[in-house]
């Protein structure tokens, strides 16, 4: 009897630690590693909030000693990446410890990489490229969005082209992710918007992917559930503990399905205008998602009706236009309501460089899993609707 391989699902996850406190046990994970010296991956904003003295304080009290990294930016870049592996190299550190949003937890899978293969990490581009294992690897996120922490991809800016790139492999998801909702009360209400909005995006790819799967759906479904629920409300209340955790636990899902089913063509773009105009990704997504949900719906009908659902749109007796209508109308109005109204041409994208980005969006592995192919035209189209 023959049997398909393309109907294998596999799901690959790190150890999790979900609730508030849970980063108060990362020097218990890191002794769990042998480590004796930590390299810890942050940047001056999360720096600035407190959190990094914080886990230096616990790990110096386990008597582990650590060397602080935080020379990373917000698309996190090559020339980052290499500084931080020849620190962790110099300082002679075994086991890394990344705390931050997805640039430095990125950043801590590039220098993870490059410290055991003792080579650039342009050279690790695209998907089951990394032959060394590297070192043990702890992430504590302190946004509620990128998921980075769960995922197997690490997205990399290269300044000279101008272009994002995707490692994409096993080898990056982390032995130990902290989800702690406590570390996100620094965040602003924008960030918090921009991050919600980033995990919706995940979640929604990952429903309709080609990718996808029982072992992903359940995750994807309540991701959007949750975040359709309860953003609004957090942004309007950042301080509010309970709907942080929902929010967080939604990311998480949302990270958990799209690092199983993979993503499709708002990421595509996203890493394209990231990568072009060094723009923030979780903003990408939200300005291009109902744009690319309107090119996609034809080619995954029911999925969306499932999407539209779980953002509690009753379809019942619904024709598929309505339907799209509907979904389309919700997600503007959640982005309005949590203030993303920006459009491209706000942020500085100009029809001539359309082409340009849609070259790079066809390059990214995303592209393959969208439900509906796409051609150079189609991507064009989709950015001249975001402008």
């Amino acid at each position: 009897m023959s049997h398909d391989i393309s109907t294998l699902r596999k799901f690959v996850s790190p150890e999790i630690v979900f609730g508030a406190g849970s980063r108060k046990s990362v020097a218990n994970f890191a002794s769990n590693f042998g480590a004796r010296h930590v390299f810890l991956v942050s940047d001056p904003g999360v720096a600035a909030a407190g959190w990094v003295n914080e886990i230096v304080t616990l790990l110096t009290d386990a008597g582990i000693r650590s060397t602080v990294f935080t020379g990373v930016s917000p698309n996190p870049k090559v020339d980052e990446v290499m500084t931080g592996a020849e620190l962790y190299k110099s300082s002679e550190c075994d086991v890394i410890v990344a705390i931050g949003g997805g640039s430095p937890m990125d950043c801590a899978k590039g220098i993870g990489i490059v410290a055991t293969h003792g080579r650039n990490i342009l050279e690790f581009e695209g998907v089951d490229t990394i032959t060394n294992p590297s070192p043990p690897l702890i992430l504590i996120p302190t946004t509620a969005g990128t998921s980075a922490d769960v995922s197997q991809f690490a997205i990399i800016s290269d300044p000279n082209r101008r272009f994002k790139f995707s490692i994409i492999s096993k080898a990056v998801v982390p032995d130990v992710s902290l989800i702690d909702p406590e570390v996100t009360e620094t965040m602003d209400a924008y960030l918090t918007a921009c991050t919600g909005v980033d995990a919706l995006v995940h979640a929604i790819e990952a429903f309709v992917s080609t990718g996808s799967g029982p072992l992903t759906d359940t995750h994807a479904l309540e991701a959007i559930r949750l975040i359709n629920r309860n953003l609004e409300p957090l942004v309007e209340n950042i301080a509010d503990p309970y709907l942080r955790e929902q929010i967080m636990l939604a990311s998480m899902q949302a990270g958990l399905a799209f690092s199983n089913a993979i993503l499709g063509a708002v990421h595509a773009m996203s890493h394209s205008l990231g990568g072009f105009l060094d723009l923030p990704h979780g903003l990408c997504n939200a300005l291009l998602l109902e744009h690319v949900v309107a090119y996609n719906f034809q080619s995954a009908e029911d999925r969306f009706r499932r999407v539209a659902e779980a953002m509690d749109i009753d379809t019942r007796g619904m024709s598929k236009p309505e339907i799209k209508k509907r979904l389309m109308q919700r997600i503007v109005e959640l982005k309005r309501k949590v203030g993303l109204e920006a459009r491209l041409a706000q942020l500085g994208v100009s029809v001539s460089d359309i082409p340009h980005l849609s070259g790079f969006a066809l390059q990214d592995p995303c592209i393959l899993t969208n439900p509906r192919k796409s051609s150079l035209r189609d991507v064009q189209v989709v950015y001249e609707e975001a402008l």
